[in-house]
């Protein structure tokens, strides 16, 4: 029995789960784009006292609840049986490997009992693909999303099917720069060679007593700070003059980005901005000064988001002229950042190329996104994987034509983006 909407055909229904991190997470996705239900069990509280992700703590709380959050899944999109679905999805890497076990082992568990197909997601696929959900699908969408005015104004719009596309994956443990040549198709056009962002903004918030998770409390120090008090390095890139501050204090403005050309033009590094950071509280200390008193850390915070911003806005520009992109997405936890939402937007605004960036309960770890992504890969990578296949000989060929998600799915802590294998030559 499948639920229908007026004037669509049957929907394809999928569970996901999602449990990577922290995060206990599933969701009900229709056809790749409508939220039928979204339901996050969040550790924030637990893992704050440790100042970070304590990966034994998360493992034993995703067990707890793990089950829970499921039903309330089901419940929310009016599926009172597995079986009504037509497909079970969950994150198999990258992750931390005792998180990832518990959702991995629900979903084979539920997919052998129902004999619904299993479908393997890449975490980072899905982040890319909560671009391409309809927020408005949600039922907790307007005020998951109440707190941020450019959120609300991009709620009733997701990325379009428009390729090539440039997406900025930046989260606490990856940033990167992919061009998305269909779907399920991806070149990496560069990546950290060190610290992620949200890595970044974790430590310097730890550095300044800020609280964790780092993003929120540097942006709400940020709120009262002055970014141009202090100096820090935009690590790979050679900034020019910043433009004079604009009437409205909300929008900073980007400062004249050279870009670096040869191997690093698309790549990052966040490491020596922390590094710059702890030089300048000791030196501030040294100068008989307080660094982590009030107003000293809300300047330095918001010296560090602007040029952490810089850096993301300014390379993501710069590969969006390079290879002539039609739309830009901006997806993983950082791009909750306010700063980065507004200076974004200001940029592609000025040159007329669409941009979209989740609503802020897209942005960080759910499920919705890995049903999303499991339906364009359940769509649109057989015809390659068969293709492939159709090249190989004898009994690996007929081996791999009878094989099933369920007969490989393993987990992969270290795993990286699919990548279109032409590519990566």
């Amino acid at each position: 029995m499948r639920s229908t909407n007026a004037g669509r055909s049957p929907e394809c229904r999928i569970l996901a789960i999602e449990t990577s991190c922290d995060e206990t997470a599933a969701a009900v996705v229709a056809d790749g784009r409508h939220i039928l239900s979204n339901r996050v069990a969040s550790q924030i509280e637990l893992h704050r006292r440790f100042g970070g992700v304590y990966p034994e703590v998360a493992s034993r709380q995703h067990v707890l609840a793990i089950q829970t959050v499921v039903e309330e899944a089901l419940a929310d999109a009016a599926v009172a049986h597995v079986r009504e679905l037509d497909a079970i999805a969950v994150t198999n890497g990258p992750g931390l490997a005792g998180s990832l076990l518990v959702g991995v082992n629900l979903a084979k568990g539920l997919a052998f009992a129902s004999g619904l197909p299993l479908i393997p997601v890449n975490h980072l696929e899905g982040h890319v693909y909560s671009n391409w959900l309809y927020p408005d699908s949600s039922p907790g969408a307007e005020s998951s999303a109440s707190g941020d005015g450019i959120a609300r104004k991009q709620r009733s719009g997701s990325a379009s099917e428009q390729f090539p596309a440039l997406i900025l994956i930046v989260s606490g443990g990856h940033t990167e720069l992919v061009l998305m040549e269909g779907h399920c198709r991806y070149r990496l056009l560069g990546a950290t060679l060190d610290d992620a962002a949200g890595e970044a903004f974790d430590k310097v918030a730890r550095l300044l007593e800020l609280g964790y998770p780092g993003g929120p409390a540097i942006q709400a120090a940020a709120e009262s700070g002055d970014a141009r008090r202090f100096h820090l390095p935009r690590p790979l890139m050679r900034p020019g003059r910043r433009t004079e501050r604009q009437p409205d204090a909300q929008v900073s403005p980007l400062p004249t980005v050279l870009p670096v050309h040869g191997e690093h033009r698309f790549n990052f590094s966040f490491s020596g901005l922390k590094t710059a950071v702890l030089n300048l509280m000791r030196q501030l200390e040294r100068e008989g000064a307080e660094a982590r008193q009030t107003q000293t850390a809300a300047d330095i915070a918001a010296a560090f988001q602007m040029a952490v911003v810089d850096v993301l806005v300014g390379k993501t520009a710069d590969a969006a002229a390079e290879f002539g992109v039609k739309q830009v997405c901006i997806c993983g936890g950082v791009s909750a950042n306010g700063l980065l939402r507004r200076a974004a937007e200001q940029h592609f605004a000025k040159i007329g190329l669409p941009l979209h960036c989740p609503p802020l309960f897209l942005c960080t770890d759910n499920a919705a996104m890995i049903g999303a992504a499991a339906y364009y890969r359940q769509s649109y990578a057989p015809a390659r994987q068969h293709a492939a296949t159709g090249q190989r000989n004898g009994h690996d060929a007929e081996a791999a034509a009878q094989a099933t998600p369920r007969d490989f799915l393993d987990l992969d802590v270290y795993a990286s983006l699919p990548l279109v294998d032409s590519m990566q030559r």
